[in-house]
């Protein structure tokens, strides 16, 4: 069959939730169709390479069974029974139901619950507009970035790190808890780049073998949850052999002798025991980082979803700044530059709009929120309407059995505004169809690069679908607020968060396609400072240093912290019972529950499986291919057994968010994770699980 030819090629921006927010190509058949879409090879981070299901993106944008008209619930909730419904239909009964919700029960018992379905701004972010002009309950968004964020900032005061451009230079490139192959591929192009220009070794960290580290000249393979165990241990090294550059650590960092004290203890042999490395791969790995100055980390997210992810995001981050590695061009760390884009984001927001001083609620506690739970509601009363948009709840949020028990609830009016019919929308009393990226305008920034990206649109709507922003807008006249705050296009809105930013005008955006916020090389290696008062990086955080620059909550006694950079033993202990540690890791051909609809990810990745080690299922007479239950006391998923090596005893791997349906008995993976917040301030520890399993045929 010929393949369609392309009218023209536009420049688009990947919206999904993912660091590399991808430049894209994106062919045009006619005004409503897409062919072809690549990633955008004079983008210097995205340099060609994107992945492979948004390269497949014309069977999601084209998918036939995407919602195109709003519906309302004619049957039980969760069933799925709808019937069409006009737009002015489906906006009157929210408006009459929202008012009468407030009018009894007050502007808290509405919960507008979103995240980062997409990553454009004025899409994803124009809810908050609404939320602050009702007073209705805010969102404390701890789901993502709870964890790791806190760590990173405890070390280097700033939310930002050294160009990933920079990878391509250096000598040494170690990956620590992220699968880029899965999550950010263009991380792999700038190391495989520094492998054949410069002869520069990769060093990947993880807690099995994953299509990263099979590409990897060194591979450590750790238990879950043990990560902060080798960094300190990779410390006592560099100290003890002396590899550490303490010129550097004198000038740059609080190092002390009570912090080299500590170090002391944390032998190569004490954390052999604890992450199930050898003493001798533990070694290597230090000398390789220690002899090697142009070393760049790359620390991902997945290590920090644990409930010791924010002290072990601390502890990795502390080897450049013992190595020195940050001096370096090739050398220093990133995790994240969410904290260089410079937006005035108050237009879409809405911040001068801010109605009262009503309470946060923890989208990761959404369960316990939902059912009642006091502490989680923080003393107030129940929520009793949501309007959910970029994410679904009844897929992706930890502890799946409060989450449904709490979305079917009959006195819940529950509005989901999706592109699809998901799991929480067959929940909904009212589902209203959404707009894809290629048809709305917005801007997107990339955590894993310095670009702030414009995304246009560029082709027509399929039946009624509307964007967030025409939703949010609609929605807040119906309610009586202010139009002169929720009037003009989504393409204003991005003007105008662009001229209050001070960045270039949007027709001058628009040309290129982007503006560039990279900074000055020596402010990306803290050449002159780090972003603490003292400017020094800090081996002693200052967590509550930490929770006032960023206006985090406490969800410990601070006192309960390490003092120091160290392993923190706080994880999900196993036991008689729950004898194995399971981490639901994600999937190369989805993104959470987005993706999991169309048929070239679900090809890719199949039925919902779990690894296990070859020893371990022999012990539980399990063989490859075989049904088995895996459960705690959260509850239990139907999975089908992997026998795979490359992974520790007692450990379990569950990769991708499928969804529920795709398991028999319809549960999926997130019935046996965790809503208890993360210390210190909160974040859903979805990789930190005590678990048993066993053959389905025995139960």
């Amino acid at each position: 069959m010929n393949k369609p030819v392309a009218l023209r090629t536009v420049r688009s921006v990947c919206p999904h939730d993912c660091p590399s927010a991808c430049a894209l190509d994106v062919d045009l058949v006619d005004d409503c169709t897409i062919g072809r879409v690549r990633g955008a090879k004079d983008d210097p981070y995205t340099a060609g390479v994107i992945c492979e299901k948004v390269a497949r993106y014309a069977e999601r944008i084209h998918h036939p069974n995407r919602l195109q008209y709003p519906l309302k619930r004619t049957g039980p909730k969760g069933s799925g029974q709808f019937e069409r419904i006009s737009w002015d239909e489906a906006m009157a009964e929210i408006a009459t139901r929202f008012a009468a919700i407030e009018a009894e029960h007050g502007p808290e018992a509405i919960w507008p619950y979103f995240y980062a379905g997409t990553m454009g701004h004025v899409q994803r972010d124009g809810i908050h507009r609404l939320r602050a002009a009702k007073g209705y309950s805010r969102q404390y968004e701890t789901i993502c970035i709870g964890t790791s964020w806190p760590g990173y900032i405890a070390g280097t005061g700033y939310l930002a790190g050294v160009s990933p451009e920079e990878m391509a230079e250096s000598d040494c490139v170690v990956i620590w808890g992220t699968n880029a192959v899965h999550t950010q591929v263009n991380v792999m192009t700038h190391a495989m780049r520094a492998r054949k220009e410069r002869g520069a070794k990769i060093v990947v960290i993880d807690i099995y073998e994953t299509a990263t580290m099979a590409q990897a000249d060194m591979g450590l393979i750790l238990r879950p949850g043990t990560d902060g165990a080798l960094a300190v241990a990779v410390m006592h090294i560099l100290l003890r052999d002396g590899l550490a550059d303490r010129d550097y650590m004198a000038r740059h960092t609080d190092f002390s002798p009570e912090f080299e004290a500590h170090l002391e203890t944390r032998t190569p042999e004490w954390a052999a025991e604890i992450t199930g490395l050898t003493v001798e791969a533990i070694t290597a790995f230090a000398h390789l980082v220690g002899n090697t100055p142009r070393s760049y980390f790359r620390l991902g997210y997945g290590f920090t979803r644990q409930r010791n992810g924010s002290t072990a995001m601390h502890a990795a981050l502390c080897i450049p700044a013992m190595t020195g590695a940050w001096q370096h061009r090739g050398g220093g760390a990133l995790h994240s530059n969410s904290g260089t884009w410079g937006l005035d984001k108050s237009v879409i927001t809405g911040d001068r709009l801010q109605k009262g001083n009503p309470r946060w609620l923890d989208m990761s506690a959404i369960g316990p929120i939902l059912t009642g739970d006091p502490a989680a509601l923080v003393g107030g009363g129940p929520v009793h309407a949501m309007l959910v948009q970029n994410t679904n709840p009844a897929a992706v949020a930890p502890d799946q059995t409060l989450v449904h028990r709490g979305l079917a609830r009959e006195d819940l009016f529950l509005v989901v505004h999706e592109q699809f019919m998901t799991e929480t929308a067959e929940f909904a009393d009212i589902v209203l169809p959404a707009t894809m990226f290629l048809e709305h305008n917005d801007y997107y920034t990339r955590g894993g690069h310095t670009r702030v990206l414009y995304g246009p649109a560029v082709v027509e709507r399929p039946g009624e679908t509307r964007s967030n922003h025409e939703v949010i807008n609609e929605l807040a006249v119906r309610l009586g607020l202010d139009p002169t705050d929720f009037s003009g296009t989504d393409r204003d809105f991005v003007a105008e968060t662009f001229r209050r930013s001070g960045y270039p005008d949007l027709d001058t955006v628009a040309q290129t396609g982007f503006v560039d916020r990279t900074r000055a090389e020596d402010e990306q290696h803290f050449r002159q400072g780090f972003g603490w008062p003292d400017r020094r990086f800090r081996f002693t955080p200052d967590w509550q240093a930490v929770a006032d620059k960023k206006g985090y909550m406490w969800t410990c006694d601070p006192a309960e912290l390490p003092r120091f950079a160290d392993h923190w033993d706080i994880i999900e202990r196993t036991d008689g019972e729950h004898p194995f540690r399971l981490a639901t890791s994600p999937a190369r051909a989805f993104l959470n529950s987005t993706f999991n609809e169309t048929p070239g990810s679900q090809r890719r990745e199949g039925v919902p499986s779990v690894f296990i080690h070859p020893n371990d299922a022999q012990r539980l007479g399990i063989v490859d291919g075989d049904p088995v239950t895996v459960g705690n006391r959260r509850g239990q998923v139907e999975l089908t057994a992997r026998v795979r090596t490359g992974m520790s005893l007692g450990v379990l791997i569950a990769e991708g968010l499928h969804p529920n349906k795709a398991h028999r008995g319809g549960q999926g993976i997130n019935r046996l994770t965790n809503a208890t917040p993360a210390p210190p301030f909160g974040g859903a520890p979805f990789h930190d699980i005590a678990v048993w399993v066993r053959h389905s045929n025995l139960h």
